[in-house]
């Protein structure tokens, strides 16, 4: 039986403001994970920032990082995201209702303990709810084609929408 709901769709559709949005509806539930959000200036995107849900914050991406992991022009600092953000996924954890994960894409994968990680929320019990790349390394087509996931796209017609829907879908398997 599914208990990961994973979003998906186009780049600035609103994954991260949707996931937010289902969170501020899920009040006292103990949460654990992460979500990325850009970097910009004046000059546009810059990098990426991935940021604990209760905590630390640090520079995932960056166009002045040196880094032999790379996306576009973005250098990725797999080690920062080792440290600080994948510890926060372990499922032996027992103080989390839901873990939260935004999200599961190219950048992420460089690190093998962020694609471990994954697959054991994926098989843990608790309910889990992410954003996953429309396109990427091959972990992410398994992740997508999981019989277990609920895969969602999110479009601006429907992210508004959504959020009941989620939250709801949440609570039943948080119930039971």
């Amino acid at each position: 039986m599914p208990h990961s709901l994973l979003l998906t769709g186009r780049p600035g559709v609103g994954k991260t403001t949707l996931i937010q949005r289902v969170l501020a509806g899920l009040p006292g539930l103990r949460l654990a994970g992460f979500a990325t959000a850009e970097i910009r200036d004046e000059r546009g995107r810059l990098g990426f920032r991935a940021a604990a849900l209760d905590g630390p914050e640090i520079v995932l991406a960056h166009v002045e990082k040196r880094s032999p992991y790379r996306v576009g022009k973005y250098g990725v600092d797999v080690a920062a995201f080792e440290r600080a953000i994948v510890p926060l996924l372990d499922v032996r954890r027992r103080d989390v209702d839901l873990f939260v994960v935004d999200e599961i894409g190219k950048m992420e994968c460089f690190a093998a303990t962020f694609v471990a990680a994954v697959e054991q929320l994926l098989a843990d019990p608790r309910p889990f709810l992410g954003t996953i790349a429309l396109r990427g390394p091959a972990v992410i087509a398994t992740v997508r084609g999981r019989p277990d996931v609920v895969l969602r796209e999110v479009t601006r017609d429907n992210r508004d929408a959504l959020v009941d829907e989620i939250v709801a879908q949440v609570r039943a398997w948080l119930e039971g």
